[in-house]
């Protein structure tokens, strides 16, 4: 049986051309690049930028997260949402210091363009887990106030699918093993791009 519906029309991964890649990560970086006063590219244009689209831009430096900020619903064109979360990730992630200028060549740069949010129905946390697919879902749990979303790429550090929820459930401000039949749960997948380890330009 299928526990799931779509939430919303907004695009979906797979539908974007091949050459959405290179685009969307010199959208990003551009973006970053101009905002600390550096000299950046062109910024690149493409007519499917102006499409509504949720997406995360997620900044990692030697392998160890930078900052991370996104949209889950689609409320805006998808340009102007990579635009706005890749500034976001860079200098206002409450986690993280902002990215200064001197460091910036050393930030490898990551989006993903997520697929509407399906919300599962869900009896149990066993139940839950015969419907997600590690490795190709992202969830989001929310609970009243308290709301938390993991990427896909967090099973590539949680692959476990008990920790992965249990994870989830803290870093929505929940206990490790919280359930209730009123917690709200919704999967997504998502089409994702990532820079070099070292972009170009970076002094080695």
């Amino acid at each position: 049986m299928n526990h799931a519906h779509q939430t919303s029309q907004e695009h979906r991964p797979g539908q974007l051309p091949t050459s959405a890649g290179p685009v969307l990560l010199g959208l990003a970086r551009t973006a970053i690049t101009e905002a600390l006063g550096q000299t950046a590219a062109p910024a690149p244009a493409a007519n499917w930028l102006r499409d509504p689209a949720a997406s995360f831009v997620t900044l990692n430096q030697q392998g160890v997260l930078r900052g991370c900020i996104g949209s889950l619903i689609a409320h805006r064109p998808l340009g102007e949402d990579i635009r706005a979360n890749a500034l976001a990730a860079a200098f206002h992630d409450p986690r993280f210091p902002p990215v200064s200028a001197a460091e910036w060549l050393s930030v490898q740069v990551e989006v993903s363009v997520l697929s509407p949010l399906e919300r599962l129905t869900v009896r149990s946390e066993v139940d839950l887990i015969t419907q997600i697919q590690p490795g190709r879902h992202g969830l989001l749990l929310r609970y009243g106030a308290y709301q938390g979303t993991f990427l896909p790429q967090v099973w590539e550090e949680l692959p476990d699918p008990k920790q992965f929820l249990s994870q989830l459930k803290r870093k929505a401000g929940l206990p490790s093993d919280f359930w209730s039949l009123d917690l709200e749960v919704y999967r997504y997948h998502v089409e994702k791009w990532r820079e070099p380890q070292a972009p170009a330009g970076k002094a080695t």
